[in-house]
């Protein structure tokens, strides 16, 4: 017969090695893989504060990107706008380089006793700096206030007397700071109108005309691509016939390639002058006809330059957007790998003290 003690002994000692089973087999399946934010019901808690920390960190980073794809998906749709706005403004910009043209070739050495045409000795220039209203597209409007402070120091070191006129709250705000001669400001949206650059055109019109100022430099953003634009400057006003005359276009548009966005250029040429008879009789003397057309032509070039200015913008704006969701997936990744490996220690832990406390009471 069997002593009663030792029979208690063993049944304690299968009990326990049963429990111990049972617990290590629980352990063990807490390593399959759980939803982040979904808890374990009636489980044990196996994770520590840092663990916990990371979990709620990768969602926030998660829903991070969401906005930022949300932010670039919404850019992309108003650059193809922007885009049908250019396209929608070529055709009066065509007949009206046509006309001009034509009348240029009409009217011979005669037009350059026009007073939009007569270059002056310059001891004033007046720069207009077209920026945006928003921040989160990269280096944009970096790039544009860095052109301006440079055109602004080569202009006042030659001893050129300078103001300026801006166009967009972030250039405005950086030199209102900076104490530089402001003139003028005017919001640039997302929308540019011709009602907004005939307001600004008749400005720098009656300005020039007066005699306040002797040139006019645009300071604008060219678009290039989806991932490039180019601070440009060139003058706006005295203008030179030859220089409207010959003066040709690029058209982007904004398409899909491989599932990805793309940009198609297409190179236009400079409109053929419209051809008058020598007969023909205007009603209006064709120094008063081109007299008109400059200023209209003048509006369209900065409304021209408005548009392509928020077309640079917003496609800065996209990249940065699919920099900032590319920068997010890889983060979340990273701390994906943190947040498994200090899931697997914190298990891990939990086996060593099952198995320590077990060998504790064996012995």
């Amino acid at each position: 017969p069997v002593p009663l003690g030792r029979c208690y002994n063993l049944i304690f000692s299968h009990e326990m090695k049963l429990t111990l089973l049972l617990t290590l087999f629980a352990v063990a399946s807490s390593f399959a893989p759980v939803p982040l934010g979904v808890s374990r019901v009636g489980g044990t808690k196996l994770f520590d504060g840092k663990a916990n920390a990371i979990r709620d960190r990768i969602v926030t980073v998660k829903n991070t990107k969401k906005i930022t794809m949300a932010m670039k998906l919404v850019a992309a749709a108003k650059v193809r706008k922007a885009q049908d706005a250019v396209l929608q403004t070529r055709p009066f910009s065509e007949t009206l380089q046509s006309v001009f043209g034509g009348l240029i070739s009409r009217l011979g050495s005669e037009a350059a006793d026009l007073p939009l045409l007569q270059e002056r000795e310059v001891k004033k220039v007046t720069l207009v700096v077209i920026s945006g209203d928003r921040g989160l597209c990269g280096s944009y409007n970096s790039y544009m206030i860095k052109k301006a402070e440079k055109r602004y120091s080569e202009l006042t070191a030659k001893g050129i007397e300078v103001d300026m006129v801006m166009i967009g709250k972030k250039a405005n705000s950086y030199f209102e700071r900076r104490d530089y001669p402001i003139i003028d400001y005017y919001d640039c949206g997302q929308k540019p109108t011709a009602k907004e650059a005939t307001a600004i055109s008749d400005m720098l019109l009656a300005k020039y005309l007066s005699g306040e100022t002797d040139s006019i430099e645009l300071l604008y953003t060219r678009f290039v691509s989806l991932i490039a634009s180019t601070p440009s400057a060139r003058t706006l006003l005295p203008l030179t016939a030859t220089g409207i005359e010959s003066e040709g276009d690029e058209i982007f548009q904004l398409t899909t390639s491989a599932g990805d966005f793309s940009v198609e250029k297409t190179k236009i040429d400079a409109a053929e002058p419209a051809s008058f008879p020598a007969d023909m009789i205007f009603e209006q003397d064709p120094v008063s006809i081109v007299e008109a057309i400059l200023p209209l032509y003048l509006n369209g070039q900065i409304l021209r330059t408005m548009q392509e200015s928020v077309a640079s913008e917003l496609a800065a704006r996209m990249q940065s957007m699919q920099s900032a969701s590319d920068n997010a997936g890889e983060l979340a990744k990273n701390l994906s790998l943190q947040y498994n490996r200090a899931r697997q220690a914190a298990v891990t832990q939990e086996i060593l003290e099952i198995v320590s406390g077990a060998s504790a009471l064996e012995g």
